[in-house]
């Protein structure tokens, strides 16, 4: 299925809600910063924010709150500069989840971005599930987050109304015998 590729995805405060939401189960909320043993113990507060941060800086759920409701606009931003299809707001939330975590640069050179981009939304969401590790080693925790965001990413697929199949293959011509696809062989083998 080809998708347009001249198309500029929009932020909007739905989509900023929505990417707040997923963010804050995840990043979990700490009003005092230390530093985060998944991020190479860089000093982190309230809801994963790292920038400016000293270990031992305190803020109150407020303001941790806002802090993250005025910075979400900024990765949602930079998730949708990387995306040259129509994304729905969900599924836009989804990748802001992601670039959140994993960083802007990261998430617009990943497979999720060219899956993406080349007109496979599916594959992009699933692509997510890949991000689940931290300093090599698998995170349960991550994962978690990737299945959630896997799913409003499909979520907001379906919120487009874009086909969920492939088009039927063409008739091919009666002298033609299509051959048996491998996972109906296997299938076949299996159930023999």
């Amino acid at each position: 299925m080809a998708l347009k590729t001249s198309h500029k995805v929009g932020v909007t405060a739905g989509a900023v809600v929505l990417c707040c939401s997923m963010v804050m189960p995840y990043e979990g909320l700490w009003l005092t910063a230390k530093p985060d043993k998944l991020a190479y113990n860089i000093p982190t507060v309230c809801y994963g924010e790292t920038e400016g941060v000293k270990v031992g800086d305190t803020y109150t759920k407020a303001q941790c709150v806002e802090k993250l409701q005025k910075k979400m606009p900024r990765y949602l931003r930079s998730a949708a500069a990387c995306i040259t299809v129509p994304v729905s707001e969900r599924t836009l939330a989804a990748y802001g989840s992601l670039t959140y975590n994993i960083g802007e640069k990261a998430f617009c050179h990943s497979t999720v971005v060219k899956k993406l981009n080349a007109g496979d939304p599916f594959g992009s969401c699933d692509a997510m599930l890949a991000w689940s590790h931290a300093g090599g080693k698998f995170v349960q925790g991550l994962y978690d987050r990737r299945v959630k965001e896997r799913a409003d990413c499909l979520r907001g697929i379906k919120d487009l109304k874009l086909p969920t199949a492939a088009p039927a293959a063409p008739e091919l011509p009666k002298t033609v015998v299509a051959p048996t696809p491998w996972y109906v062989r296997v299938w076949n083998w299996l159930m023999s």
